[in-house]
């Protein structure tokens, strides 16, 4: 009896979350337009992205660790509540998308 798998489905192995952040984020803090990442969470995507750009943290997160109010995080189209923990579980097809939130009246 074989063990091995089909070779199409060898690739999947190599799927993983993948982060945007966009363009108008990227004018106040130095972050990559797109970004591909090994977690199993979204606080884990994100401190992945904090160690190889710092400044990140500061603009996306206060001090206590909840998301700062002028930021919106969208998981496979579902935004976020700020409320929310970001210890969320995401899959290795997971889109998370990263923008400044909008205000105005």
């Amino acid at each position: 009896m074989s063990h091995h798998r089909p070779l199409s489905t060898c690739f999947d192995y190599f799927q993983m979350p993948h982060l945007e952040f966009t363009s108008q984020l990227a004018l106040h803090v130095e972050c990559p337009a797109s970004q591909t990442v090994d977690a199993a969470s979204l606080s884990e995507a994100l401190e992945l992205m904090f160690a190889q750009y710092p400044a990140l943290r500061d603009y996306l997160m206060k001090k206590d660790g909840s998301l700062q109010q002028h930021i919106a995080i969208f998981i496979d189209g579902d935004m976020l509540p700020h409320r929310d923990s970001l210890n969320l579980s995401v899959t290795e097809n997971s889109e998370i998308f990263v923008m400044q939130a909008l205000s105005g009246g």
